[in-house]
Parts: structure tokens; C-alpha cells; sequence
């Protein structure tokens, strides 16, 4: 399976879901930091693990697009003979940056960022959950009391571009007002990357709106590619 999705989307709580649901043993790798040696290494203990008591393994492989081909088809003969149930990650788009034979072999699924009618079901399970606001604190009292009444209504977008609910842990605080929330969310991650599809996208929007005079939207795309670090222009694009 490969997820494909922006960051902090949940692709790796999704995987270690998966191994939890299936009682599988869960291994983490990231493509930034592993290399085929660490990938062999997971697949021997694989072997040995299904091989001596049964136990398979769900091989999560984060920003696989870092992997090289040849690193990708290192993984081949271990999806292939099932030895791992392979979970891979990327915020790329798969079908530049994931070789074909992988992909032929993988479930291809893309994660959509929260809509606001999620966050709103969120904030709401958070505030009556026995788990969340509900429960009680070791002290017996209430974990916290629910918002006040905007704060409660206006759903909080803890990334504007990417809709995500990693943000937002305020501890302490007597109430959860509006402001509580605004302050919370008041810094949004910008979608871009720097070779990528948003990379093409964005620059390819810059020079549409500087070609048809739109100051404002020239600005927005300009300062957007500056916010995410692109400095100066690069040889593949704007």
C-alpha cells in the first residue's frame, strides 16, 4: 500500500492502525535516514519472525520518495514473496517518484486534507468523549470545560492549505475561548516543495498572474515560494 498525502495527514498513524488491526508486528523506517542495508536487515527479521512464531510484519516506510530505484527495488522480492506487508509514505506524487513495478504491486491510495465539517465532529467528540474533555483528571476534576460559544462554533482550521488537526494542545487554561483557538491555529503551513508538483503548480500560477497584470495574486504566489525557502530561481522552473 503507498499513501499519498501532504504532511501530517495521518499516514503513519493509519499504518501502525493497520498492524494493530491485523496483530502484525509494526517496523518503522524513513527513507531519509535508512538505506538498503537497514531494509534488509527489517525483511531478515521478517523472515525470522514469521518463520519461528508466526508473526508477520508491516514494513511502514515514510518519504519513500527519497529512496533511488535502487533502493526501491530492494523492497521488490520481499513484497513480492509477501515476507512484509509494505505500507509506504510519500508527499510526492508516486507516479513520478515510485518505480513502476512497486506501484503495479501496491494499493495507491490519496489522503484528503480535513474538511472543516471534520474539524467541527472533532472538536465535538473532543469536548463529550470520556477520552477527551468528558473524562476526569487524577485530581477528579473536569479535564476542561468546553469552549465558549464562538470558539465552540467557528471551526478550527489548524492548517489552512493542509486541513490537518496535529496542532492545538493548550494546557492549563480555565476556558478554551476564541482567541484560545485563533492563537492556536494563527500560523499556517505553506504547501510547497521545492521539485515537486506544488513547486511547477505555484511557479506556473506566478507567471500566469504576472502575464495578466494581477498584482495581488503575483504577490501572494511570489511570497509563497519565498515563505517555503525558495530563494532563487531554479534551473528546472521559475
Amino acid at each position: 500500500m503507498i499513501l499519498w498525502g501532504p504532511p501530517g495527514i495521518g499516514k503513519t498513524t493509519l499504518a501502525y492502525v493497520v498492524s494493530k488491526a491485523t496483530n502484525k508486528r509494526f517496523v518503522e523506517l524513513s527513507a531519509i535516514t535508512a538505506g538498503v542495508k537497514e531494509v534488509r536487515a527489517v525483511i531478515d527479521g521478517a523472515r525470522r519472525a514469521v518463520g519461528g512464531y508466526g508473526k508477520e510484519t508491516v514494513l511502514f516506510l515514510d518519504e519513500i520518495h527519497r529512496f533511488s530505484k535502487a533502493q526501491q527495488d530492494s523492497l521488490l522480492p520481499a513484497v513480492e514473496n509477501r515476507w512484509v506487508t509494505l505500507i509506504a509514505a510519500t508527499t510526492e506524487n508516486p507516479y513520478f517518484s515510485v518505480i513502476s513495478p512497486l506501484l503495479s504491486r501496491s494499493l495507491l491510495l490519496t489522503l484528503e486534507p480535513l474538511t472543516d465539517e471534520d474539524l467541527k465532529g472533532l472538536l465535538a467528540r473532543a469536548l463529550t468523549d470520556e477520552r477527551g474533555s468528558a473524562g476526569r483528571d487524577p485530581a477528579g476534576g473536569r479535564r476542561g470545560p468546553p469552549p465558549e460559544g464562538r470558539g465552540r462554533r467557528r471551526p478550527p482550521r489548524p492548517d489552512r492549505p493542509g486541513g490537518r488537526r496535529r496542532r492545538g494542545d493548550r494546557q492549563g487554561e480555565a476556558e478554551i475561548t476564541l482567541q484560545t483557538v485563533e492563537e492556536t491555529v494563527d500560523r499556517a503551513a505553506v504547501k510547497y516543495d521545492r521539485d515537486g508538483d506544488q513547486h511547477y503548480d505555484v511557479a506556473s500560477a506566478l507567471i500566469k498572474s504576472i502575464r495578466g497584470s494581477d498584482v495581488d495574486a503575483a504577490l501572494h504566489y511570489l511570497a509563497r515560494m519565498i515563505e517555503a525557502g525558495r530563494t532563487r530561481a531554479s534551473s528546472r522552473g521559475a
